[in-house]
């Protein structure tokens, strides 16, 4: 289970995931394993150690994306819109940092001289190729049960 000590892996200053995406799938970890309820955002805030003002943007985004479904007033809060077997870890990184590169092949705003023939690119290629088929089997589900 993703817990509350989860932290996105750094290494040499470049970032996998990025908080957000890390304090996304928190939020929907805890949602998962309270389905059939609706969590206030105060609960969340407590359970997953999100800074309130983060996890309220982060709320609205999934709940614009339809991940998330709101409830308004006294009993309010959230609750997953879709079942956390169908949401996927590559779409939750998507949504909050864009498509999933692992190198971009550029010399400043120019397209690199080397990019047809590139053997490092090629390999690098195949590496996101992996990556994107390992992250498009991680399930909110299998991730947080």
């Amino acid at each position: 289970m993703v817990g509350r000590n989860y932290s996105a892996a750094k290494s040499g200053g470049a970032m996998f995931l990025a908080r957000s995406s890390d304090y996304a799938v928190r939020a929907l970890c805890f949602l998962s394993n309270n389905k059939g309820r609706t969590v206030s955002a105060k609960e969340l805030v407590k359970e997953t150690g999100i800074p309130y003002p983060f996890l309220r943007k982060l709320l609205q985004v999934l709940g614009k994306k339809k991940i998330l479904v709101s409830r308004k007033g006294l009993n309010g809060g959230f609750e997953l819109n879709r079942k956390a077997s169908s949401i996927y870890l590559r779409e939750i990184i998507e949504i909050f940092q864009g498509p999933f590169k692992v190198t971009e092949c550029n010399l400043g705003k120019r397209v690199c001289p080397n990019r047809g023939y590139c053997k490092l690119k090629h390999k690098m290629d195949e590496v996101e190729e992996q990556v994107l088929k390992t992250l498009e089997g991680i399930s909110i589900a299998g991730l947080c049960s």
